[in-house]
């Protein structure tokens, strides 16, 4: 198949991660991968560096809409592509009108969040079909009207990081090989809760001397303000704020057990990264979270906003080693033996369900 992109943002997360990684993926099992960026955007580059063929042109304003409009068309005509996939809402509304006047046999637009749906139709109108992260994103279009036979759940993939046989967390930290550390790994936003994890973890920090908390991930304004009130709390020798770190597997596999008592998520593959590194987890019955590990199994589910479950979950897994080594050990299996969030196994999936959507459409 002959696939495009589309994306309209300029930085770099998680969203631009998964178009990374799936055109990745996806040109492994044979395909023709491009992209359409905008020419100041970090994906582009990264896929350039990748060595894919990379559209660029500016997407802001009524002028570069009708530009856009015409350069994509014309991109999509001479390019011969079987399938264009759009991401955010800026090229959806612009790639797929082109999409459509070029004749494009199948348009899918991918929803990567959580939260509210302002256009619905930008996923009805624009696109042919739609793609999720989740399947708690696929329900939440469903409910506002997108067909359940046009939406497909996709996963994010993770990719795994080759094994860390030595930790430079505790050492960098001035840790003991016997202090135990529960880490979390997310961008400081209010909507991640690192201050809940912290008013969870405060009460079972007084009874045990060598318990630690370590947060990986930067963002002001809540990263200036989370380190103010661990100050506050006079828990600055427990609770360590490291910033953006580029080894994130390095420093959890220096953890005991991962924690994350977001509020909102999509999906949530930070849990799936906790996982390979053969780390049980706790996560919040949020968006897609519960979607990401087995609840019993490899981790523990709680309500969000419930410090007192929060809490309960996070004694039970501190004070029992032989627990925590069970839940690490069925969630390192999970991931990298049964390859639920493979980028060959998202490649699989989203081959299958373009050729479905494209035998639909040729019906």
């Amino acid at each position: 198949m002959r696939i495009v992109h589309s994306e309209a943002a300029t930085s770099f997360g998680g969203q631009e991660g998964r178009i990374f990684k799936e055109m990745n993926a996806m040109r492994a099992r044979g395909h023709h991968l491009e992209a359409i960026c905008q020419p100041n955007a970090l994906l582009a580059e990264r896929l350039s560096d990748a060595g894919f063929s990379v559209h660029t042109l500016e997407m802001d304003g009524p002028v570069n809409y009708v530009k856009g409009v015409i350069a994509i068309r014309r991109i999509l005509r001479e390019g011969r592509f079987d399938v264009l996939n759009t991401h955010s809402r800026r090229d959806t509304v612009i790639a797929a009108a082109a999409g459509r006047l070029a004749g494009t046999p199948l348009i899918v637009r991918t929803r990567h969040l959580s939260n509210k749906v302002g256009s619905l139709w930008s996923y009805t109108r624009l696109p042919h079909r739609v793609t999720t992260v989740s399947d708690h994103v696929r329900e939440h279009l469903i409910a506002r009207g997108v067909p359940a036979s046009h939406i497909a759940t996709v996963y994010s993939p993770i990719v795994l990081p080759p094994p860390v046989e030595h930790s430079t967390l505790r050492g960098e930290l001035g840790l003991a090989p016997d202090d135990l550390v529960v880490g979390c790994v997310a961008v400081m936003r209010a909507t991640k809760g690192h201050k809940d994890l912290i008013d969870a973890i405060a009460p079972l920090m007084a009874a045990r001397p060598r318990l630690h908390l370590v947060f990986v991930g930067g963002g002001s304004p809540v990263f200036e303000q989370t380190q103010a009130y661990v100050a506050e709390r006079g828990l600055g020798d427990r609770i360590h704020l490291m910033g953006t770190r580029r080894d994130v597997p390095n420093l959890l596999a220096g953890c005991d057990l991962f924690a994350l008592a977001t509020q909102q998520e999509a999906s949530g593959t930070v849990y799936v990264e906790a996982q390979a590194s053969g780390l049980p987890v706790i996560g919040t019955d949020v968006g897609g979270v519960s979607e990401m590990f087995r609840d019993g199994e490899t981790g523990i589910l709680v309500p969000p906003r419930d410090p007192a479950a929060l809490t309960a979950a996070l004694e039970k897994l501190i004070d029992d080693a032989a627990l925590r080594q069970r839940m690490g050990e069925a969630g390192r299996k999970m991931v990298w033996e049964e390859g639920v969030f493979s980028p060959a196994r998202l490649a699989e999936t989203t081959e299958a369900v373009y050729t479905r959507w494209l035998a639909e459409r040729r019906a």
